[in-house]
């Protein structure tokens, strides 16, 4: 595990590194890249997959991108004493369509050996999160937080975790376009807000009323909202980020009191 740059996690932990989403924004492909070892797998499994029973130094990426499972890292929770906010597979979506379930399964099972910390998943196919539930084997304990990536009203996430009794939160990062929540059958106990990062031609300057409609329907059904640090470069007078775990009375009452007055004052 390693510290993180991510603002809303004390630490990233990739046990399963990889993706095939293909997202021209990714953030995680471009860093693959950049340190793809180009090695060849003596001993691939099927569909192009890898497992790594043993470290190659210095190697953190020796498939590139190719979804790889890193067993010997399963371990790195346990050794980490002191509690963390722990970002599970920044580096990979671990519940995409191509991840084995007994890769899901390991992941869960060394988290569950290290309850000490809290767990924040992410995925673009939360219809896998439904499955998982199905067959008994996603944690419902507290320490674990499942997301789903609502970049723009498209995002299937905003229809897929009604009814299912765990801990759920949307990363809206990057932000492309508008999201009426109040068109969801479900909502989260949770949001983050963030701009895209990066210089591709087509890059998504995130616009104003965007980030209003979202923050106003949150505060009125207070829902805690987390402002990344990247959407503060385009709107230096956000409010302070929020997260479910803080003092929900003090925190969340607070922020609310601040959004909604700026409306008011707006009118």
């Amino acid at each position: 595990m390693n510290k993180t740059k991510i603002d809303w996690a004390t630490m990233s932990w990739n046990p399963v590194t990889g993706c095939r989403h293909g997202c021209p924004y990714c953030y995680a492909r471009r860093t693959a890249h950049r340190f793809d070892a180009g090695c060849a797998d003596p001993d691939p499994l099927a569909d192009g997959l890898h497992v790594l029973e043993e470290k190659i130094k210095a190697t953190p990426y020796p498939y590139g991108f190719e979804p790889t499972m890193h067993r010997y890292r399963l371990n790195q929770p346990e050794r980490q004493a002191e509690p963390q906010t722990i970002f599970v597979c920044s580096m990979a979506d671990l519940f995409g369509r191509w991840v084995p379930t007994s890769w899901i399964a390991e992941v869960l099972d060394a988290c569950r050996r290290a309850p000490q910390h809290r767990y924040l998943f992410l995925t673009k196919n939360p219809a896998r999160y439904l499955q998982l539930d199905y067959m008994g084997l996603l944690p419902h304990e507290n320490n674990f937080w499942y997301g789903s990536t609502v970049a723009n009203e498209d995002a299937a996430a905003m229809y897929t975790m009604q009814g299912v009794a765990i801990n759920s939160f949307w990363s809206m990062e990057p932000l492309l376009g508008p999201v009426d929540m109040s068109a969801a059958e479900g909502l989260p106990q949770w949001v983050i807000l963030g701009a895209e990062t990066g210089n591709r031609a087509d890059k998504v300057t995130p616009r104003r009323e965007w980030v209003d409609q979202i923050t106003q329907f949150c505060a009125e059904n207070e829902i805690p909202v987390f402002y990344k640090d990247n959407l503060r470069a385009h709107f230096p007078d956000l409010p302070p980020s929020a997260s479910p775990w803080d003092d929900r009375e003090d925190a969340t009452t607070e922020w609310a009191a601040h959004y909604m007055g700026r409306f008011e004052r707006q009118v």
